[in-house]
């Protein structure tokens, strides 16, 4: 703007602010044309031999720099990142790590997201690590997240960490809006829906692993049904106690279990000790009783054959079979008692007298 037009405050155009009749009507529009024209003579004028010359090599210069144009689509993909590829804007798909081309800006565009990189959200808890934190012991506890409903009606304050990384660079950028609000969201909904069908004993003591496996399952669900892009990696179970207000009641309870399981084990000892012997007792009785019957069931068929057998003598000979039985049961008669026999029919002057049981002493003696 020169110090004419200053001083004779006219338009750009040399024309007064009243229009160029005095009129006061609206100044006549520029000639376009005519302006290309003075911008093209002024360009030729810069470029050295001008005329005909000056239009090769602004032509050199405009293919030089349409190679150049052409050579910036070129980008390289880091082996932790997923190339998206925008164009005018609009997602249209996702390379892997190396080296990739896109048509140059401004028609498409790249975003190269670290999908490697294992983020992690706490639920029920705050650490130091999150931004504008400061608490004594370095965890803040925030009971709107940790206080849970158990499957038999009692309230258990449960903190716990989600792990993740990003799967599909696309979906994760453009399909969901808070990557982390939607994560955290779908990880206290899917471990409320696990406490809630759960009992409270096992959520304190041997059943957290259980826990984290399912929570995980319901997080992956829900975020696959989002199409959200990202890996849910772990879940893992910081926390699981009673609330504050009774966690005192809880240890006594656990004590009395935990003496319960303890007399439990000891009556359980004393019963595999006790019941292998009392059987094998038993086992022993059942034995000797059946050596016995099997005893008393052979003699008695013995005595029957031999019954039979001396029947079947005495049969034949009654009279023999009579003295025979009858010697035969006095010899077990008087086998232990002492005996003098004495000859009623002896002659004079003999003593019919003949000590056995002194001679049978004799013989033990000898």
């Amino acid at each position: 703007m020169s110090d004419d037009f200053r001083k004779s405050g006219g338009s750009p155009w040399g024309t007064p602010p009243g229009g160029g009749n005095g009129s006061g009507q609206r100044p006549t529009p520029p000639d376009v044309d005519k302006i290309i024209k003075d911008i093209q003579e002024k360009i030729k004028k810069f470029l050295p031999g001008g005329g005909s010359s000056g239009t090769k090599q602004l032509t050199l210069v405009l293919i030089v720099l349409g190679f150049v144009w052409l050579a910036s689509g070129l980008y390289r993909v880091l082996p932790d990142e997923q190339g998206v590829v925008l164009r005018f804007g609009k997602f249209v798909k996702t390379t892997q790590p190396g080296l990739n081309y896109h048509i140059p800006f401004p028609v498409e565009s790249v975003l190269t997201p670290k999908v490697t990189k294992v983020n992690r959200i706490d639920i029920g808890f705050r650490s130091e690590r999150d931004s504008g934190f400061s608490s004594q012991g370095g965890v803040a506890d925030v009971p709107q997240e940790s206080l849970m409903l158990t499957g038999d009606e009692n309230i258990v304050n449960i903190d716990f960490s989600v792990f993740w990384v990003i799967k599909d660079a696309g979906n994760f950028l453009f399909k969901i809006q808070d990557p982390e609000g939607t994560v955290k969201a779908a990880a206290e909904t899917a471990m409320r829906e696990v406490i809630a069908r759960s009992d409270i004993q096992p959520i304190l003591t041997e059943g957290r692993s259980v826990i984290e496996n399912d929570t995980q399952e319901i997080i992956q669900q829900i975020l696959d049904e989002y199409t959200s892009g990202i890996q849910i990696t772990q879940v893992q179970t910081q926390k699981a106690d009673p609330p504050d207000q009774v966690i005192d009641a809880f240890r006594d309870v656990q004590a009395a279990r935990a003496d319960m399981e303890r007399s439990k084990n000891e009556a359980e000892a004393y019963a595999n000790d006790v019941i292998p012997r009392a059987r094998g007792e038993a086992a022993k009785i059942l034995q000797a009783a059946e050596a016995y019957k099997k005893e008393v069931v052979a003699k008695a068929e013995g005595e029957a054959s031999r019954f039979v057998s001396i029947y079947t003598e005495y049969a034949k000979a009654k009279q023999v079979t009579q003295e025979r039985m009858y010697l035969e049961t006095m010899e077990k008669v008087l086998l232990d008692i002492e005996k003098v026999i004495i000859e009623k029919n002896s002659g004079s002057g003999v003593v019919p007298y003949l000590p056995l049981p002194e001679l049978n002493k004799k013989k033990v003696t000898n």
